[in-house]
């Protein structure tokens, strides 16, 4: 007796009909795409999704920075503006020490 011959296998598509590139996402939001889909449906589910991904997006892209290392750039150009300080080359360490923050030239 033959075998019959498999139907081929569908993969999902990358680009869902509401336009959400689903090869560009990382694997926690596809699973976070995939859960939607399954406990409101499809199409309420990529529409859900598509504006956590937007909303999420707004939010990540506002970067905080450091507040440390703003503090001492913004000190050493106050230094560099008033006084022509000349920082050479080779780096430095910053530490702090009891009360005083020590700065030796890295070896």
């Amino acid at each position: 007796m033959a075998k019959k011959p498999r139907g081929k296998k569908t993969v999902a598509t990358a680009r869902s009909n509401d336009g959400i590139d689903e090869s560009a996402l990382t694997r926690g939001e596809l699973r976070k795409l995939n859960a939607l889909r399954k406990s409101v449906g499809d199409t309420l589910g990529e529409q859900t999704f598509a504006k956590w991904l937007e909303k999420r997006a707004k939010k990540t892209t506002i970067d905080p920075g450091d507040k440390n290392a703003d503090l001492i750039s913004d000190t050493i150009m106050a230094l560099i503006n008033e006084k022509g300080l000349r920082i050479p080359r080779g780096g430095y360490i910053v530490t702090r020490g009891r009360g005083r923050i020590i700065i030796e030239q890295a070896k």
